[in-house]
């Protein structure tokens, strides 16, 4: 696989916090619109509603995030993702002036004391950046009481949990945000459905990202349900748009999707990876934040807008100062 776009990021086009902080609603953050050979159209979040038509349908993400990180004097640990036998994938970081940096260290067997006397055991690694790791007591619990939000150093400072939840979040398993969703609101959910949009759930826990270094996404727990599924099949058999809230959405529904094109209930674990080989089956739109250089959610992007549309949509948004990250602005790509 290779990656159809790269480019140079400029660090000011970084959102180092959330909009609320910068006087702003969530839903007043900037939304740049792609149509196929279409110029760019540039919009405010709120604005979605004109842009989809009764009977479109919005798949959203219900994952909730958890406080993952938690501190230590010298090292931080993230916990990922939790395994079907109790143990975890968890990231070991070095803490830093402005938040942490990626550790190589540890060993298997090792046993790391943390916060409220428990203790972490390293298994094996799991990826080079990910251990496979137990604690000694149930982690969604200890997360709760000793817990942070993950932070990565372009956010100039911690922000509490609620910072980091959209406003479908209702089910707990994400060490990091669904971002794409952070924008809206319920007045704006009012407002889609008082459009004629329908809005459906899936569940996907994402894990921890790669910052520092681009890598292909790992195995993540999902959930399709049957009543998403019998609304994407209507809204495709209708004529009508399936537009997905973030990569995590995409990635559900492309793995629930069935040779005859049509999405059944499902859950488990995906490792599906969306290329512009493989393209799309489920959706025909997409609602996403503005992505890193070479990260593999490019490939997804490309796989729905086309690599010359991605292209000139991004080089948009770079001359335009569009802001980068979970907390910036926002960008909807739709096939038609």
């Amino acid at each position: 696989m290779t990656l159809a776009l790269d480019f140079v990021l400029p660090p000011g086009l970084s959102a180092h916090e959330p909009p609320e902080a910068r006087g702003l609603s969530r839903d007043a953050v900037r939304l740049m619109v792609s149509r196929g050979d279409l110029e760019p159209g540039h919009h405010r979040f709120g604005d979605l509603p004109g842009l989809l038509d009764p009977g479109d349908l919005i798949v959203v993400n219900n994952s909730a995030t958890l406080p993952a990180a938690i501190r230590l004097d010298r090292l931080a640990v993230h916990f990922s993702t939790a395994r079907e036998d109790g143990t975890w994938l968890v990231e070991l970081r070095r803490r830093t002036s402005k938040a942490s940096e990626p550790y190589g260290g540890g060993e298997a067997g090792e046993w790391l004391p943390l916060p409220g006397r428990a203790t972490l055991r390293l298994i094996d690694r799991e990826t080079p950046r990910l251990w496979r790791a137990r604690l000694d007591r149930d982690v969604e619990a200890y997360l709760r009481e000793y817990g942070m939000p993950i932070r990565y150093s372009y956010v100039d400072r911690d922000w509490p949990i609620d910072a980091y939840q959209t406003v479908f979040a209702t089910v707990p398993g994400s060490a990091e945000m669904p971002s794409a969703a952070r924008p809206f609101t319920a007045d704006l959910v009012t407002a889609l459905v008082a459009r004629g949009v329908g809005i459906a759930p899936i569940t996907l826990h994402t894990g921890v990202a790669s910052p520092e270094k681009d890598e292909p996404p790992y195995d993540e727990r999902y959930e399709v349900p049957a009543s998403t599924a019998r609304l994407v099949n209507l809204a495709r058999e209708s004529g009508n748009r399936v537009v997905a809230a973030g990569t995590t959405v995409v990635r559900a529904l492309e793995t629930a999707v069935g040779v005859d094109g049509r999405v059944a209930a499902s859950a488990g674990w995906t490792r599906h990876v969306v290329t512009p080989e493989g393209g799309v089956r489920a959706v025909t739109g997409l609602i996403t934040g503005l992505h890193e250089p070479r990260s593999s959610h490019l490939l997804m992007l490309t796989a729905i807008a086309g690599e010359e549309a991605l292209a000139r949509a991004y080089e948009e948004a770079l001359r335009e100062g569009y802001l980068w990250h979970e907390f910036g602005d926002t960008h909807l790509i739709l096939k038609k």
